[in-house]
C-alpha cells in the first residue's frame, strides 16, 4: 500500500530529528517577498514613423541588467505615422503590466476618443509610464492632444533643424532620478525637441541650451498626471544615444521613480 501524505509528512520529520535538519514545514513566502522574486510586468509600445525601433527595442530591453528581472511584452507596429496600435483599444489594456514604456511615433493620429482611451488607461489601472523621445509628438493631430500633454507633462510640436550633440545640465541634482548623472553630459548625437509648455504637474530635471531658440530647452523631466507618475525625456532620436551608459542610467532610476521605489529607498534610509 502506497503511504499517504500524513505518514509521509511524520517520516519526513523523524527523518530530519535524526540528521539535524528542521522538522517543521518550509515557511511559506510573504506576499512582500512573493512581489519582490516577481519579475516587473513591462509593456513596451513602439513603432511610427522616423526612428530605428527594431534597434531601439534590442537597446531599451537592455534595461533588465540595471532593473532586474522583467516580463517583457512588446507591442511593435509599421513605421507608419497614423497608426492606432491596437493594445490601446480594450479600455482596461494597462491593468496586466506594472510600467507602460512609451517609444512610439504616431503624430498623424487623429481620432480623439483612442488618443483618450490611452491616457484613461493609465489612470484607471494606476500604471505609471516612461514617455520617450517622438512619443511627445505623437497624437498632435488628434483634437485631444492635450490630454495627452497633460499627461506627458509638456507640450512639443517640433524639433531644431540640425541634428547635433546636446550638452545636458541637471538643474534638479538633488531629486533621486538625477543623484548619478554627470555634472554634465554631451550626448553622442541628438535632435532636440522644441519644449513649447510644462505643464504645472510637471518637474524639469535637466535642461540643454537650443542654439536655434536661443533658450534653455528641457530634456528630461518628471510628470504625475491623476494619481499616475510618468519618467519622460526628448532624449533618445539615435541609437548610440539610448545605448550611452548615461541614458540607461537615468532611464533606469526613472522608472525606480515612476514605480515609487526612489521615495520607499529615501525613506528607509538606503
Amino acid at each position: 500500500m502506497m503511504p499517504n501524505r500524513l505518514s509521509l509528512f511524520l517520516i519526513a520529520c523523524l527523518w530530519g530529528s535524526v540528521v539535524g535538519l528542521p522538522s517543521s514545514p518550509l515557511r511559506a513566502a510573504s506576499p512582500a517577498e512573493e512581489t519582490a522574486a516577481a519579475p516587473l510586468r513591462v509593456l513596451l509600445v513602439t513603432g511610427g514613423c522616423c526612428h530605428d525601433y527594431r534597434k531601439q527595442i534590442e537597446l531599451i530591453r537592455g534595461l533588465e541588467s540595471r532593473l532586474g528581472a522583467v516580463a517583457w511584452t512588446v507591442a511593435q507596429y509599421d513605421d507608419q505615422r497614423n497608426t492606432k496600435a491596437d493594445i490601446y483599444n480594450d479600455p482596461a489594456w494597462a491593468e496586466p503590466y506594472d510600467l507602460v514604456i512609451h517609444n512610439e511615433c504616431f503624430g498623424g493620429v487623429e481620432d480623439g476618443a483612442f488618443v483618450s482611451q490611452i491616457v484613461e488607461g493609465h489612470v484607471q489601472a494606476g500604471v505609471p509610464a516612461v514617455a520617450i523621445h517622438c512619443t511627445m509628438h505623437s497624437y498632435r493631430a488628434a483634437p485631444t492632444a492635450d490630454t495627452w500633454r497633460a499627461f506627458l507633462g509638456v507640450t512639443s510640436r517640433r524639433h531644431e533643424r540640425s541634428k547635433r550633440s546636446l550638452h545636458v545640465v541637471p538643474v534638479a541634482p538633488e531629486h533621486p532620478i538625477m543623484a548619478s548623472f554627470p555634472k554634465a553630459w554631451d550626448t553622442p548625437n541628438g535632435e532636440l525637441y522644441v519644449i513649447e509648455k510644462v505643464w504645472p504637474t510637471a518637474q524639469v530635471l535637466a535642461n540643454t541650451f537650443s542654439k536655434e531658440e536661443e533658450r534653455d530647452m528641457p530634456v528630461v523631466w518628471t510628470n504625475e498626471y491623476q494619481g499616475v507618475r510618468l519618467f519622460g525625456t526628448t532624449l533618445g532620436h539615435h541609437n548610440e544615444t539610448i545605448a550611452d551608459p548615461v541614458w540607461m542610467d537615468t532611464v533606469t532610476a526613472g522608472i525606480r521613480w515612476a514605480l515609487g521605489e526612489a521615495a520607499a529607498q529615501s525613506a528607509s534610509g538606503k
